[in-house]
């Protein structure tokens, strides 16, 4: 790998940012200086500081973020706050993305990932990833609801898969999915005549949204988390 590559796959630099670094010799391989961005370096093996300090190269990035309300789920919008203007620069120079993505006014577990055939597998409608979202709606659910909503319903040309639904009270539970169409749940809520007040992501697939995160707060995915994800990618 190039030498400005990597730092800026460390997200320390931009590649033109990197690439000054080198040149005022500010960055060392396997302790000597080295002034030529396209020099090669071995990633996994080379140890390479920045100002002293080694850089520890990983090759994929995984973030928990616990989404607020008014962020849009993209990686840059011309209006809109982004869920990556959540994250530290260092981060964002990575390359992440959402891997899915949940309405501007959704709340709850979001994964931000460099990952790209990680992403597009759990994504992928045929593998059946689940994602389990807390609801609050505006009239009580009845029991012949619940079960048009969890045969399916037409959303606009479209008729939903399965879902489960479990109810905590007559207007609050949470509901199961292993799709995600554009504001599924908000127009499966409107199929029976009913209006979603608030939607909240708690899991994808086997990955829980971590109770210590405040809103707007992200932590990196632990190691076995990690393993989850990918298991669940493969």
């Amino acid at each position: 790998m190039r030498l400005d590559k990597l730092l800026c796959e460390c997200g320390k630099a931009s590649r033109s940012e990197a690439g000054k670094l080198i040149r005022l010799g500010k960055v060392t391989v396997n302790g000597a200086v080295v002034k030529k961005a396209d020099f090669k370096v071995d990633e996994l093996a080379d140890t390479v500081t920045l100002c002293g300090e080694d850089l520890c190269y990983k090759k994929f990035t995984y973030i928990m973020l616990n989404k607020p309300q008014g962020y849009v789920s993209a990686t840059d919008d011309p209006k809109e706050k982004t869920v990556l203007d959540l994250v530290d620069n260092e981060d964002r120079r990575k390359g992440l993305f959402p891997c899915g993505r949940l309405d501007k006014n959704t709340l709850g577990l979001v994964i931000l990932t460099n990952d790209g055939d990680g992403a597009h597998y759990v994504l992928s409608p045929k593998h059946h990833v689940k994602k389990v979202y807390r609801f609050e709606c505006i009239f009580p659910l009845s029991s012949e609801d619940i079960t048009r909503l969890e045969k399916g319903v037409d959303i606009g040309g479209y008729f939903t898969k399965p879902c489960t639904i479990e109810m905590e009270e007559t207007q609050k539970g949470t509901i199961t999915l292993t799709e995600g169409k554009y504001h599924q749940i908000k127009r499966m809520l409107e199929a029976v005549d009913n209006k979603i007040t608030y939607l909240e992501r708690i899991s994808f697939g086997d990955i829980l949204l971590d109770p210590s995160l405040e809103r707007g707060q992200w932590r990196y995915l632990t190691k076995e988390e990690e393993k989850i994800f990918l298991r669940t990618g493969k």
